[in-house]
């Protein structure tokens, strides 16, 4: 039998509320999850992008600030902690922010937090978020109480987010759909939206994170918490009891009457928990074996654990005190013998190579910078390349301090720097063989300013040949790489994962290095930093630099035929004399670079960024260069015959004496763009005997038809007729 409980309000809501009140329970239920997950998101998307303009505008007004600081520890290793978890590659390396934006982004961690456990309190003690409140949606236990911090946790935490978004990562992880983070937040999205939508096809209405709670949701408005002497005991325990609420309201009096809604709650039972307490007072002899075989164990196993480890320290410290002998003697044997001794240096020094020893290495070293036999240096490069990757760091240091003998011993006598070119040359030539040999174990190396520039002359001629080979691990950054062979070489690969485009990316970092006539024919260089980096006459035909940061590099009289260069960025960068022809800079950046006398013939620039460049003298037949931004660019004395310059932002640009026959200009926009001598058709050869030259084929002529002239620079009179003939706009076409 239904008990009704009536209950009369004078209290006065507003309309807003009201309204909000009168939708279904499910429909207010999924509003409060949706603004809950704004409000977590707008309190760190608002300070974030205030940080992310305070940094792109560092030096401007109306930020001043000019000095810079290390990003903060904590969000630099949240930064990296998300990119390795959903694989986004690394692209900006600069850890270097204005003290505003380490403050700013420092809130948009902890403010997400402070909005998080503030929700999660309230729904613990009150059972109802600020928007549950608002809406009227409140969560309850099976005894009729706020579900309890604990227990809220679990709820939201585990239930909510931590279930459905885990298995959406771990299908999207492993099921090959990795790493498109599109396809990712698809499978969230459907994850969520499941585990909410079991409660459409359950009889109480509770969602899968309810049932993992014990929680019930509930419309507040209705419900009338029981008695004190009734709280613990569970809803389904008792009498079923209808709760319906009326009340009364009038626009005179400000009261209503309306009848709320009925709740039935039916009754149940709970299952009797498990006493561990209870069944090791029932069973006293059964604990007593236990904690008996237990100990014993736990003795046998620690007395087992520890003579394995006394007799392991034993042996380990026998072949210390061997290896320590033989190194001695070894090393004795070097010092006392005498330089002419070949053959007992040679085997002493071959015997330290194979001899498990951190200092073998080291003095192997040292030992080829002091070395002045020409066979004993020899012999020891041979050791040292023989011993692999852990030489590296050695041998890099060495180089760079013979690096510096040599630049000070330049007066010196002939003899003591053909010493130095000697040891210099071999540092080279362990390099390279290492390089060459264990690729695939070579982890991280620092190669920076390291001299492997080639020499052809005595006495130690060198060229670094390192033709398909995978350098993407190795950070070439400043090193002298001049005339290197590094034909098909990878500079960029697939980290731990296989999957290029990812967190753990190997990216070659040749910033600044010296590539002067190196060839890089069919190398893989996408995503490598190259900022001024020094490519005069190098060779990079069919290279991928897709991507590629390019910024203030010098390739002048490169040669880059067949390139791929989309999207890469080149600003400020040198390409005078430099060979274009064919090669694809789709949506590049070549802001103000220089680009005299290049020749582009067929090269495209499609919606590429090359505003303030210099092209004078260019040559760029066929060229494409639809939707590009030629911004106030230098096209001077430049050969556009048959150039697509459709749809192109040419304001400003310069077009002096330029060659425009047959070159597309439909829907440019030429607004202040000089045309001054520029020559728009190929005029037809005049026979002697010809009195009137006839007009130019309309083959050769540029496509000008509805094209604005009106507000160009410096047209003449024939210029403007054959704008006219064309179909484009003057304010002297008749």
């Amino acid at each position: 039998m239904a008990t009704q409980v009536k209950k009369a309000s004078n209290r006065k809501s507003p309309a807003w509320r009201i309204q909000l009140h009168q939708l279904p329970l499910g429909l207010r239920r999924g509003a409060a999850s949706i603004v809950e997950i704004s409000l977590v998101v707008a309190s760190a998307l608002v300070p974030y992008s205030i940080g992310l303009v305070a940094k792109s505008c560092t030096g401007t007004w109306p930020c001043t600030a000019t000095e810079t600081v290390p990003l903060n520890p904590v969000l630099a290793n949240t930064k990296d902690a998300i990119a390795q978890t959903l694989a986004v590659p690394r692209r900006d390396t600069n850890q270097q922010v204005p003290p505003l934006t380490n403050l700013l982004w420092c809130a948009a961690l902890a403010a997400p937090v402070l909005v998080v456990g503030r929700q999660l309190y309230l729904l613990g003690k009150k059972g109802q978020t600020s928007p549950k409140r608002s809406l009227g949606v409140q969560v309850v236990t099976e005894s009729g109480d706020p579900p309890g911090l604990i227990r809220a946790v679990w709820r939201e935490g585990l239930g909510r987010w931590g279930l459905p978004f885990t298995t959406a990562y771990l299908i999207w992880r492993y099921s090959g759909a990795f790493p498109d983070l599109g396809i990712l937040l698809g499978l969230a999205a459907l994850m969520w939206l499941g585990e909410n939508a079991i409660a459409l096809f359950d009889p109480e209405r509770r969602t899968l994170h309810d049932r993992i709670a014990g929680t019930f949701v509930i419309d507040s408005a209705t419900f009338t918490p029981y008695p004190e002497a009734d709280r613990g005991i569970p809803l389904r325990t008792k009498k079923p009891v209808t709760l319906e609420v009326q009340s009364s309201w009038s626009e005179a009096d400000d009261q209503r009457h309306e009848k709320v809604t009925t709740i039935v709650l039916s009754s149940g039972s709970r299952g009797r928990k498990l006493n561990l307490w209870y069944w090791m007072r029932q069973h006293p002899g059964t604990v007593l074996l236990i904690a008996a075989v237990s100990t014993m164990i736990a003795i046998l196993g620690t007395f087992v654990g520890t003579q394995i480890y006394i007799q392991n320290q034993a042996n380990w410290r026998d072949a210390k005190q061997q290896n320590n002998k033989v190194f001695l003697a070894l090393v004795n044997q070097l010092s006392q013998s005498y330089p002419y001794q070949i053959e007992e240096r040679r085997s002493a020094i071959l015997a330290l190579a194979r001899l498990e020893d951190s200092r073998a290495v080291p003095f192997l070293v040292d030992l080829l910078g002091q070395e002045v036999a020409p066979r004993l240096i020899d012999t020891t490069q041979q050791a040292l390349v023989s011993v692999g990757p852990k030489a590296l760091p050695y041998l890099q240091r060495l180089n760079l301090a013979l690096q510096k003998d040599e630049a000070l011993l330049r007066g010196s006598a002939l003899e003591e720097r053909q010493l130095i070119a000697r040891r210099l040359g071999a540092t080279k030539r362990a390099i390279a063989k290492i390089l060459s040999i264990y690729t695939t174990q070579i982890q991280n190396t620092d190669l920076s300013r390291t001299n492997l520039d080639k020499v052809t002359t005595e006495p130690a001629p060198f060229t670094l040949v390192l033709d398909k080979t995978d350098l993407s691990r190795i950070q070439f950054k400043g090193a002298n790489l001049t005339g290197a062979s590094l034909r098909g070489s990878r500079f960029f690969g697939a980290g731990e994962d296989g999957r290029l485009g990812t967190f753990d990316d190997w990216i070659a970092d040749l910033s600044g290095a010296d590539l002067k006539e190196a060839n890089l024919t069919d190398a893989f260089l996408s995503q490598v930093p190259l900022n001024r980096t020094n490519l005069i006459r190098a060779t990079l035909n069919r290279a991928n630099l897709s991507n590629a940061q390019l910024v203030g590099a010098n390739l002048s009289s490169a040669k880059l035929i067949e390139a791929d260069l989309r999207q890469a960025v080149l600003e400020n960068a040198s390409l005078t004399g430099a060979d274009l022809g064919d090669a694809n800079l789709t949506k590049s950046n070549l802001s103000g670079a220089r680009l005299g006398k290049v020749r582009a013939v067929g090269t495209k620039f499609d919606f590429a960024l090359l505003t303030q460049s210099n092209w004078q003298g260019a040559d760029m037949t066929e060229a494409q260069l639809r939707n590009a931004n030629l911004q106030n660019a230098d096209l001077s004395s430049t050969k556009l015959t048959r150039a697509n310059l459709s749809e192109a932002q040419l304001q400003n640009a310069k077009f002096r004496n330029a060659n425009l026959s047959a070159a597309d200009l439909r829907g440019a926009n030429l607004e202040g763009a000089d045309f001054q001598g520029a020559t728009f058709a190929d005029a037809k050869p005049r026979q002697p005997d010809q009195f009137i030259q006839e007009l130019p084929p309309a083959a050769s002529s540029a496509r000008v038809k509805g094209v604005d002239f009106s507000k160009v620079k410096n047209l003449e009179t024939k210029q403007i007729r054959f704008i006219c003939d064309q179909g484009g706009l003057h304010p002297r076409c008749e």
